[in-house]
């Protein structure tokens, strides 16, 4: 049975610079991430792979889920446990043709029509959002709010993974709404401690569960 984690980290190199990938996968572990999402925007192919595999060992190892975001050749390549994908990436139903049944696929939605596309094309999880304003994301949409995340979670037949703006003031509400989970990326990646801010992360969540 897939398990779709509740604290998803996104590993991040632009936001911030003192951390790698690796090392961001580590300490968010140690602090109680159980999905690492690895999505990195420019570097050639081979990079990535080598990166993405090193991720996926470092997962292995620690007991967490491995999510590429977006290349699904990378996903592959790494033997990830699953892919993350957005509205203009690769096809959902394509990709689970080439995974296979049992690797995780997770689709970006903003609305109720996109969550309908991800469902059709047979996601296991929906990331919906942003939920508050961020500045992580370039092409986020506006944010949609906390009252119609809990419409979406209440109404949405397969696990809902808040993202967008969320951090340790406002997660227990993102919870208490009826997320499934968080997806978070600068408010573990940019702090001094990484994995003391996905350990408060993982306290606010187990707190609402």
């Amino acid at each position: 049975m897939k398990r779709i984690g509740k604290l998803h980290v996104l590993t991040d190199t632009v936001l911030q610079s003192r951390f790698s990938h690796t090392e961001l996968a580590k300490q968010a572990i140690s602090g109680g991430a159980d999905t690492i999402q690895f999505r990195q925007k420019n570097g050639s192919t081979k990079e990535l792979i080598e990166i993405a595999t090193e991720i996926k060992r470092i997962c292995s190892e620690m007991g967490a889920a491995f999510i590429v975001n977006d290349r699904i050749d990378v996903a592959i390549a790494s033997e990830a446990d699953g892919i993350h994908l957005g509205q203009e990436d690769f096809p959902l139903p394509l990709a689970r043709k080439l995974l296979g049944k049992n690797r995780i696929i997770g689709g970006s939605a903003g609305t109720p029509e996109e969550i309908e596309i991800c469902l059709r094309g047979g996601v296991d999880y929906i990331g919906f959002g942003p939920v508050y304003a961020t500045g992580s994301k370039d092409d986020a949409g506006p944010a949609t709010g906390i009252d119609f995340l809990k419409r979406i979670a209440q109404t949405t037949a397969v696990p809902v993974i808040a993202i967008g703006g969320i951090d340790q003031t406002n997660a227990a509400r993102v919870m208490s709404a009826g997320a499934h989970g968080i997806a978070v990326i600068s408010c573990v990646c940019c702090r001094d401690n990484p994995a003391n801010a996905a350990r408060e992360l993982n306290d606010i969540i187990n707190a609402s569960s």
